[in-house]
C-alpha cells in the first residue's frame, strides 16, 4: 500500500482507482463489447499464468519420478527376493524329484530280492582316498551285524565291516582289500573279483587264459563262502586282455552299484546272521 501511494495524496489516488473499478464493473455488466474484451485479456495473460504454473507443475512432476523410482526400486528388491525363493523351491523339488525316482528304483531292486532286507541311508563317506568305506545310519540295535550284504538299485556295494549301536560302516566292493566271489551269468565260471581302489573298476583273480569270459558279461554273487547271498548283481565285464606268455587273463568289469552316488541302500539279512567274530571272509587281510 505504501508503494502504490508514494508520491501523491493517498484519497485522491483511492477514490480515482474506486471510481476505475466501479466504471469497469457497470461496462461489464451493461456493454456487451467488454466481454470480448476481457476475452482477449484473459488470452494475453495466459502465457503469464502457464509461466507462473511451469515451477509447481516441475515440481510434482520431480515428486513423481522420485516416489516411482522409489517404488520401483523396492518393488525390484521384493522380485528380486521372490525369484530366489522360487530358484530355492526349484532346486528343492529337483532334489526331491531325483531321490523320489533313486527310492523308486531301490523299491524296485528291494521287489527282486527274496531275502529279508532293511533301507538305510548314507551319512558319512571316509576322507581316506585309499578306503573305500561309508557310514550308514544302521546298527546293532537295528540287527545290523558284521558281514552283511549291502546293496543299492544297481547291484552290489560291499558289506558291513564294523557295526556300532546305532551306525556301521561298510566296506565297498572296489576296495583294495575286498574280495568277493562272483560267477558269470551267462555260463556259470566262477572267480574272486578283487577291489582295485577305484570307484569304477574291479578285477577278476586267476581267471584261466582259456576261460570263456567276453566283455559285456554280467557277474553275479555266487553265494560262496556265505557272507554274499547268490544272484546278485555285481559287475558288467569291460576288458579281457590274454597273453599268451601268462597262464591267466587280465579281466576288468565295471561295478553295476553307483558306489560314489547312492544314498539310500539295503541291507540283506540272509537265511541267517553271521556272527560279528573275524575272520570276516570275503575280505583281504593286511
Amino acid at each position: 500500500m505504501k508503494l502504490i501511494f508514494r508520491g501523491g495524496s493517498p484519497r485522491a489516488l483511492f477514490v480515482v482507482l474506486v471510481l476505475m473499478a466501479l466504471l469497469l464493473i457497470i461496462a461489464d455488466l451493461n456493454w456487451s463489447k467488454m466481454r470480448e474484451t476481457r476475452g482477449y485479456l484473459s488470452l494475453l495473460i495466459t502465457p503469464l499464468q502457464w509461466l507462473v504454473d511451469v515451477p509447481g507443475r516441475v515440481a510434482d512432476d520431480l515428486s513423481g519420478v522420485l516416489v516411482d523410482r522409489t517404488t520401483l526400486l523396492k518393488e525390484n528388491e521384493r522380485l528380486k527376493s521372490e525369484a530366489l525363493l522360487l530358484e530355492r523351491k526349484v532346486q528343492q523339488i529337483a532334489a526331491l524329484t531325483a531321490e523320489n525316482l533313486r527310492l523308486r528304483e531301490l523299491l524296485d531292486g528291494k521287489e527282486r530280492v527274496k531275502d529279508e532286507v532293511m533301507l538305510a541311508e548314507l551319512i558319512g563317506v571316509n576322507p581316506d582316498p585309499f578306503l573305500h568305506q561309508v557310514i550308514i545310519n544302521r546298527g546293532a540295535e537295528d540287527r545290523a551285524y558284521i558281514g552283511q550284504a549291502v546293496l543299492d538299485a544297481g547291484g552290489v556295494i560291499g558289506q558291513v565291516v564294523e557295526a556300532s549301536h546305532y551306525t556301521s560302516r561298510v566296506m565297498m566292493i572296489t576296495d583294495a582289500r575286498h574280495a568277493i566271489p562272483v560267477e558269470i551269468n551267462r555260463n556259470g565260471l566262477r572267480a574272486i573279483a578283487l577291489g582295485k581302489g577305484v570307484y569304477d573298476e574291479i578285477e577278476l583273480e586267476h581267471v584261466p587264459d582259456t576261460a570263456d569270459v567276453r566283455e559285456g558279461d554280467l557277474l553275479i554273487s555266487s553265494g560262496l563262502g556265505g557272507r554274499f547271498p547268490r544272484g546278485y548283481p555285481v559287475a558288467v565285464v569291460t576288458g579281457v586282455i590274454r597273453d599268451p606268455g601268462r597262464p591267466f587273463s587280465l579281466v576288468t568289469a565295471k561295478p553295476t552299484a553307483r558306489l560314489d552316488k547312492s544314498r539310500h541302500l539295503l541291507l540283506v539279512r540272509g537265511p541267517r546272521e553271521v556272527p560279528q567274530e573275524p575272520p570276516m571272509a570275503g575280505v583281504i587281510n593286511e
